[in-house]
C-alpha cells in the first residue's frame, strides 16, 4: 500500500509538472501571438489612417472637378444663348424688320395720326420684301400694297399749310387797329367838294361872299359835333399797357391753336380760334379791311376739319402674324420626332447645313459633392 501511494503520488507529481510546464508554453504562445497581434493592428491603423488620408484628398480633387464641371456648364449654356441669338436666317431678320415696320407705322397712325411717317415705313417693308423675291412672302406683300393703297386715298389735312397761315395771322395782330382808336369820316371833305362847282359857277359878289362866309361858318359849327351810327356796342377803352396785353393773349391762342393742330386736337383748335376772333369782334376795327380778313380767315380756319380718320394697317398685320405662325410651325418637331436632320445634327454637333450648332438640349446638372462617410479604421466599429 505504501508503494502503491508512493507510485501514486509520483504520478500525479509527475502529472502536475507535465501541467505545468504545458502552461507556461501556451502562455508564451500567447503572448507571441498577442504582440504579432499588436503590431498588425498598429499597420492596420497606419494604413487606414493613409486611406483616410487620401480618400480626403481624392474628395477635394472631385469637389473642385464638380466645380469646373459646372462652370464648363454654365459657359456652354452662355455659348448655347449666344449662338441662338445669332443664329437666326435671313428670313428671320426679314420677317422681324417687317414686322417693326409695320408696327411704327400703326404707331405713327393711333398716336400722332402721321400719315406721311407709316406710308414711308409700309413702303420701305414692302421695298425689303420685294428684294428678297421669296414664295413665302407674296400674302404680305399683296397685304401691304392694300394697306398703302388704302392710306395714299385717305383723305388728309394741311398741316403745314393751315400752320402757315396761322403764321401769318400772328404776324398780322400787331398792326391790327383797335376799336377805339378809329377815326371818324369828315364831312367836311365831302360839303367841300359839293360847294366848289357851285362857287366856281356864280360870279363873285357882296351877296356871294356874304352867302359864302356863312356856309364856312355854319360848316364850322357843323363839326363840333358829329352825329354817326355804329352796329356794334360802344367801343372799350383799354390803357396801352392793356393793348399790348391783348395783343399778347391773342397771339397765345393763336399759339396754342397750332400746338392743338400738330397735336391733332381738335376741339381745343376751334375753340381757341373762336376765342382769338371773339376777342377781335369785341375789341378791333372791323371797318377796317386788315381786320375783316383776319376775321374772314379766322372763320376759314375754324371750319377746317384738324383730325380725319386714319386706316390702320390690319391686312398687314393679320398677314404677318399667319406668316410668323407658319414659320414656327415648321420649326416645331411634331409628335416628339426631331425634325430631318435633327438626330444627325444632335449626335455631330452641327446643323444639318454643316455648320456647328449648340446642343437641342441642355444636360441636367451635376449635383454638388455632398461629403462621403469615411470608413472605421481596421478593429473600429
Amino acid at each position: 500500500m505504501a508503494l502503491v501511494a508512493l507510485a501514486a503520488a509520483g504520478l500525479a507529481g509527475w502529472q502536475v509538472y507535465a501541467l505545468r510546464s504545458g502552461v507556461i508554453e501556451i502562455r508564451e504562445e500567447v503572448a507571441q501571438r498577442l504582440a504579432a497581434s499588436d503590431s498588425a493592428l498598429a499597420e492596420a491603423r497606419g494604413s487606414a489612417r493613409q486611406q483616410q488620408e487620401s480618400i480626403a484628398s481624392l474628395q477635394g480633387k472631385i469637389g473642385a472637378l464638380e466645380a469646373h464641371v459646372a462652370a464648363t456648364e454654365g459657359q456652354a449654356a452662355a455659348l448655347e444663348n449666344l449662338y441662338q441669338e445669332f443664329s437666326r436666317t435671313r428670313d428671320d431678320r426679314i420677317v422681324a424688320e417687317a414686322e417693326q415696320a409695320i408696327g411704327i407705322a400703326a404707331q405713327q397712325l393711333q398716336l400722332a395720326g402721321n400719315h406721311e411717317a407709316a406710308l414711308i415705313a409700309l413702303q420701305g417693308a414692302e421695298a425689303r420684301l420685294a428684294a428678297q423675291d421669296r414664295g413665302q412672302f407674296q400674302a404680305l406683300r399683296r397685304a401691304l400694297v392694300r394697306d398703302i393703297e388704302r392710306l395714299q386715298t385717305a383723305p388728309q389735312v394741311d398741316v403745314p399749310g393751315i400752320a402757315l397761315r396761322l403764321e401769318a395771322l400772328l404776324e398780322r395782330v400787331d398792326t391790327l387797329p383797335l376799336a377805339f382808336a378809329g377815326q371818324l369820316d369828315d364831312p367836311a371833305t365831302a360839303r367841300n367838294g359839293a360847294s366848289a362847282p357851285e362857287r366856281a359857277s356864280t360870279d363873285p359878289s357882296v351877296i356871294d361872299f356874304i352867302t359864302g362866309l356863312a356856309r364856312d361858318i355854319w360848316r364850322e359849327m357843323l363839326t363840333l359835333v358829329r352825329i354817326e351810327r355804329l352796329d356794334q356796342s360802344q367801343p372799350v377803352l383799354l390803357a396801352p399797357a392793356q393793348s399790348t396785353y391783348l395783343r399778347e393773349n391773342l397771339k397765345i391762342r393763336l399759339l396754342t391753336a397750332r400746338l392743338a393742330l400738330l397735336a391733332r386736337d381738335g376741339r381745343t383748335f376751334a375753340a381757341d380760334l373762336a376765342q382769338a376772333r371773339g376777342w377781335i369782334e369785341r375789341f378791333f376795327d372791323q371797318r377796317d379791311p386788315a381786320v375783316q380778313e383776319t376775321l374772314a380767315e379766322l372763320a376759314a380756319l375754324q371750319a377746317l376739319p384738324v383730325k380725319v380718320e386714319q386706316p390702320t394697317p390690319t391686312e398687314s398685320i393679320a398677314a404677318l402674324r399667319m406668316l410668323q405662325a407658319r414659320s414656327a410651325e415648321g420649326r416645331r418637331p411634331l409628335n416628339g420626332t426631331p425634325a430631318p436632320g435633327g438626330a444627325a445634327a444632335s449626335a455631330t454637333g452641327r446643323s444639318p447645313g454643316g455648320a456647328a450648332s449648340a446642343p437641342a438640349t441642355q444636360p441636367a446638372p451635376v449635383p454638388p459633392a455632398q461629403p462621403r462617410e469615411q470608413a472605421p479604421a481596421a478593429g473600429e466599429r
